[in-house]
């Protein structure tokens, strides 16, 4: 049976969500969970997304199939039981067989945080600036993100990329409680976009780029015209949406495949 699990984390001490060798990570982390709670030998979660190391995530949606039916209270309050206290699961949702996290995603909204105040409380999850940028100039160069859809400018040279493009719906700076805070929204990002993007607008607002030569950057698609990436532990995956009526129409599925799964086990063997 599959589960979508609302998963929220504390990046700081972890080299991003993926498992990888030789490192820590928040899906190892999770997996191990997952595989001691529910007695699976062997877990191969998936993520709606990944994030580096350092990122936090206020909502990573993950999907995992486990051998019986669980009610998601249950799940959550299992799983939150062995969990680190920087890996939080909040919900779990029962999706159908074919449910998939990344794929069915439709949008992704990051978000990045500034302080302008030297915070003991935020070092681990705000950037630190000193003065002030132009919010206003910002707010302008950032129209060009959601005018153009190739960001090869953005984009990190490893990886397994296949194309550059992106469609940004949303992309703005506002001030609150007082903070800087950059929210980008596009049905896809590439890896280490977001930083990149943060680092350039930021040289918009200290007056090292003009709107113009921002949106000229992005044209250029030239990975070494972009700014150095904003540090990591200012930017958050704050949320990941599905279509509407996608998690009433999987509880349906996921109750179909719950009685054809008892069915047969309750059919007598054709073979004897």
């Amino acid at each position: 049976m599959r589960y979508f699990l609302e998963v929220a984390y504390d990046g700081t001490r972890f080299h991003g969500w993926q498992t990888q060798p030789n490192a820590l990570t928040v899906q190892e982390v999770l997996d191990d969970a997952i595989s001691k709670v529910f007695r699976v030998p062997q877990v191969d979660s998936i993520g709606s997304g990944r994030t580096d190391t350092g990122v936090h995530a206020g909502q990573q949606w993950v999907h995992v199939d486990l051998p019986q039916v669980i009610t998601p209270e249950e799940i959550v309050y299992k799983l939150n039981r062995l969990l680190p206290p920087d890996i939080a699961v909040r919900h779990a949702k029962q999706v159908g067989p074919e449910a998939h996290t990344r794929f069915d995603a439709i949008s992704r909204t990051y978000e990045y945080y500034i302080t302008l105040e030297k915070n003991p409380f935020l070092v681990r999850h705000a950037y630190f600036l000193s003065r002030r940028p132009n919010v206003e100039q910002m707010n302008l160069a950032a129209q060009a993100l959601l005018e153009l859809e190739d960001f090869t400018t953005f984009s990190k040279v490893k990886g397994d990329t296949k194309h550059y493009r992106c469609t940004i719906t949303q992309a703005f700076w506002q001030e609150r409680d007082n903070k800087l805070v950059f929210t980008v929204q596009a049905n896809r990002f590439l890896r280490g976009m977001v930083r990149l993007i943060v680092g350039t607008l930021l040289d918009v607002g200290k007056g090292k780029l003009s709107v113009n030569r921002f949106r000229e950057i992005i044209e250029k698609q030239d990975r070494s015209s972009s700014s150095g990436a904003a540090p990591s532990e200012g930017l958050f995956l704050h949320r990941v949406d599905y279509p509407t009526g996608y998690f009433e129409q999987q509880q349906i599925l996921f109750k179909q495949e719950a009685k054809r799964l008892q069915a047969m086990k309750s059919s007598p063997n054709q073979e004897e």
